[in-house]
């Protein structure tokens, strides 16, 4: 008589491997003691700059030097608006305008294009792709020159076009979305879209738009801030100082022939705390979709 074969437990019944998942997932000493030291390392530079904004230049340049924040923040945050070499205001404003203009028209225009390398068929598809990868290997420093010439002659210098329209779309964000596209949206969600009548722009706004939002909030995070802390360009052709950027601000500080430590420190905190509100306001959707991504690879 044939017995039927034994049937084996499943593996979340056995001790042994139940036990080995659950060392899996738990935390080593080694590995709290790296998460303790990595979070040190990147936290310290903050509070670094916050104690030498609080206290005053002396201070600053003292020995030992100090490890508490002072009572001279306030003062050193208002010496920094008071200074007229500076208008950290002004740079703030134009720093916000430029950053978010190019924010919105990388995220706009990378996903449009990323779409359409992904799902679309059109000649000459895979060259332009290669050309864009190809123009992410060129430093802009190489291209500083025939860049400046031609701001001059649409006489867009020491203005605000000059730091924006160049920087409105890159190759980054392009092969980004396309890579995020390639995974996230189906193409049987996109044909039954053309079989109810979709056009490609309706499919566009209202079926990949949808399915690249956690790709957009990171390439939107690491677009703003990247624009946010450009310096080479905006030196390059905003020589009026009436009209910085914020970091061109933060620069005007630092001319003196003796540093004023604190004020430096008071503004570069001023420039930092935007990113700041940023990551707090996005961080969310920004964690999720570098998580979603994660899987999806």
């Amino acid at each position: 008589m044939l017995r039927p074969p034994a049937v084996r437990p499943p593996a979340a019944g056995r001790p042994g491997l139940r036990h080995r998942a659950e060392r899996l997932w738990t935390a080593s000493p080694l590995t709290w003691i790296g998460l303790v030291i990595g979070v040190f390392l990147s936290l310290f530079p903050f509070y670094w700059m916050i104690v030498i904004a609080s206290r005053t230049n002396d201070a600053a340049n003292s020995w030992p030097p100090p490890f508490l924040p002072g009572g001279k923040l306030g003062e050193n945050i208002q010496r920094v608006l008071d200074n007229g070499d500076a208008n950290i205001i002004t740079g703030l404003a134009n720093s916000f305008l430029v950053s978010g203009t190019i924010t919105v028209a990388t995220v706009f225009f990378g996903s449009l294009a990323g779409f359409a390398f992904a799902k679309l068929r059109f000649r000459g598809k895979n060259a332009l792709l290669l050309i864009i990868l190809a123009s992410m290997m060129i430093p802009i420093q190489l291209g500083v020159l025939p860049l400046y010439i031609l701001m001059a002659k649409l006489e867009w210098l020491n203005t605000m076009p000059s730091v924006t329209v160049p920087f409105l779309i890159g190759g980054f964000g392009i092969f980004m979305m396309r890579q995020y596209a390639e995974q996230a949206v189906p193409n049987e969600l996109i044909e039954a879209a053309r079989v109810d009548g979709c056009s490609t722009w309706r499919i566009y706004w209202h079926v990949v738009v949808p399915a690249l939002r956690p790709a957009a909030a990171v390439l939107g995070l690491l677009t703003f801030m990247e624009q946010w802390n450009q310096f080479f360009w905006p030196f390059v052709v905003l020589a009026d100082p009436a009209n910085p950027t914020v970091q061109i601000s933060l620069r005007s500080l630092n001319t003196a022939y003796f540093a004023d430590n604190s004020q430096i420190f008071a503004g570069t905190l001023i420039a930092t705390l935007p990113l700041f509100v940023v990551f707090v306001l996005f961080g969310r959707q920004i964690i999720g979709g570098i998580m979603e991504g994660a899987v999806k690879s």
